[in-house]
């Protein structure tokens, strides 16, 4: 049986950092805020950006519940690599302990 390996150090810091992109993206999303039309220089540049706005913000949404789904389930997958490790652990030192005691090798 092969050895399996995670490192679940790894495993929370991706899932931490996708919480902080989905932090961002549902936080501080909106390109035009702050900018009119004295900013941008012309008015149609304003319409530009207020189409590209809206469509940003249905695609945003959707890529933030997609990446908050993906962080949840790196977080799962370090929560049971880490009880599977314990329950084996435990496992393994009791077996230990009752070889030890019945006089085993």
């Amino acid at each position: 049986m092969a050895d399996i390996t995670a490192d679940t150090g790894r495993i929370r810091d991706c899932s931490n950092s996708l919480w902080q992109v989905y932090n961002a993206f549902t936080n501080h999303a909106n390109p035009l805020d702050g900018y009119d039309s004295a900013a941008l220089g012309e008015k149609n540049l304003v319409h530009v950006f207020s189409d590209f706005a809206h469509n940003w913000k249905i695609h945003r949404e959707g890529l933030a519940e997609k990446i908050q789904t993906l962080g949840q389930i790196l977080e799962t997958a370090a929560d049971t690599y880490d009880r599977a490790d314990a329950a084996l652990a435990a496992a393994l030192r009791t077996t230990d302990r009752q070889v030890a005691s019945e006089g085993g090798h």
